[in-house]
């Protein structure tokens, strides 16, 4: 057994003192610790690419990646070295479908962020859809926002500028009035006599009180819709404020959870790049429950024979302990027992 075969022996699990005795099982445990390598190395560079998507800080991403990596190289190992090839074969199937679960789910977790990175050009182009979507969806509600909030002002600005456009209009009135009863032009209103007589000097009075009228109003409202204006002003200038700083966030929305989302979309719109990221997957998950199918599938060998054999006689040993020292305690107890009766 060279140090490489050694090497990918310890990484699949299995009893380096019972596989020295049994140089036909080598290449089949050295594989096993292969694929559990490998899928650590996967492992690492998926978790690693997540997290620099996350903190966006190289050292902080390769720590994580590594310790993650290292976590489902442990995991693995674990769970291909805990089955046994002992017992009959529904017994293996039994011991096995957890263990098929948790390494499904384990290759999704470690396929999602290679995913990510394998399509990251579309992933990027589908990110900048989304955040123009959010921005335009924010735009709308800005714009609900500042007309439930400056909608009171605006009515009663409508309200003060139809009065004074009324009191315009009664001026604008007796102004033609008034040019008429000069002119002489017949009319309802008018007497039909040209010159500056009575008639048009009590129209002259109704447009100049008509003047005072208006004069007066505007003068009254300008303070109001001085006061309107701002409050109007008020609400665009906090409005806008929140908007920018809204969209400062959103062009940020750029982090894992937004990259899942961007990738799901792909998926959604395009039937390739939906297949493609299954296939990928798909990949990873075989992967991952590769090992576990190997011992699963494979014979029994002298390896299994040897470990049965091995733990046997653990339990023989065990079990002969315990009723040695059951007998033993027995023992002096009876003879306790004797000695106090004499």
């Amino acid at each position: 057994m060279n140090w490489f075969q050694k090497f990918l022996i310890l990484c699949s699990g299995g009893n380096i003192h019972i596989l020295r005795k049994t140089p036909s099982e080598w290449n089949k445990f050295a594989g096993i610790g292969g694929i559990v390598l490998f899928t650590a190395v996967f492992a690492t560079l998926s978790a690693g690419y997540a997290m620099y998507t996350v903190f966006d800080e190289i050292w902080t991403a390769i720590g994580f990646g590594v310790l993650w990596g290292l976590m489902i190289f442990n995991l693995d190992r674990y769970i291909v070295s805990s089955i046994k090839k002992t017992g009959t074969w529904w017994n293996q199937i039994l011991m096995a479908v957890p263990r098929l679960i948790l390494a499904t789910f384990l290759g999704i977790i470690i396929s999602k962020p290679l995913e990510l990175k394998i399509f990251e050009k579309e992933v990027n182009k589908q990110l900048n859809t989304i955040i123009q979507r959010n921005k335009k969806q924010l735009q709308g509600e800005m714009s609900g926002r500042i007309l439930q909030q400056s909608g009171p002002f605006e009515t009663e600005k409508k309200q003060i500028s139809d009065k004074i456009a009324n009191y315009q209009k009664s001026y604008d009135s007796a102004s033609v009035e008034l040019e008429k009863e000069i002119l002489g032009k017949q009319s309802g209103l008018t007497s039909g006599k040209e010159g500056f007589g009575p008639n048009a000097k009590r129209k002259q009075e109704l447009k100049e009180q008509r003047r005072l009228d208006l004069e007066n109003y505007r003068k009254q409202a300008a303070p109001r819709l001085e006061y309107l204006d701002k409050e109007i002003s008020k609400v665009y200038t906090n409005l806008e404020t929140e908007r920018k700083s809204t969209e400062t966030f959103e062009n940020k929305f750029n982090g894992f959870a937004a990259r899942l989302q961007a990738l799901d979309e792909l998926g959604k719109n395009s039937a390739i790049i939906g297949l493609a990221a299954t296939f990928i997957m798909g990949l990873f998950i075989c992967l991952e429950i590769s090992p576990v199918l190997v011992k699963l599938i494979s014979h029994v060998g002298p390896y299994d024979y040897l470990l049965e054999k091995t733990e046997n006689d653990f339990r023989l040993y065990a079990k002969e302990k315990v009723e040695k020292g059951n007998a033993l305690t027995d023992f002096r107890i009876d003879d306790f027992k004797d000695n106090l009766g004499k």
